[in-house]
């Protein structure tokens, strides 16, 4: 396994931007909105928006283990929209391989 940290930034609100675009397969993953965001972040799948996302606030995390569920998801499914333009979300993946 190992271990892979970024930053994703949505430059434009209402417009998802996938976190890792790697397709390595993911046993867990930690998102965090950043401190200084100004609105609110939203986690899901490429059609993720302000209606259909995880919500999260500046300083809310969240965290998906898919290790005792008996599975992995590609790192690629992920992704993030923002209600504020460059806003940012914060992650780790820990990673097959």
């Amino acid at each position: 396994m190992r271990f892979e940290t970024g930053q994703t930034t949505v430059g434009t609100a209402g417009t998802a931007v996938q976190l890792n675009n790697s397709g390595s397969l993911m046993h867990e993953v930690k998102v965090k909105a950043l401190a200084g965001n100004s609105g609110l972040v939203y986690l899901g799948i490429s059609t993720v928006s302000a209606t259909t996302g995880y919500e999260l606030g500046a300083n809310q995390e969240l965290t998906i283990s898919f290790s005792p569920l008996g599975g992995r998801v590609s790192a690629s499914h992920l992704w993030v929209d923002a209600a504020t333009n460059s806003d940012k979300i914060s992650w780790y993946m820990v990673l097959s391989g």
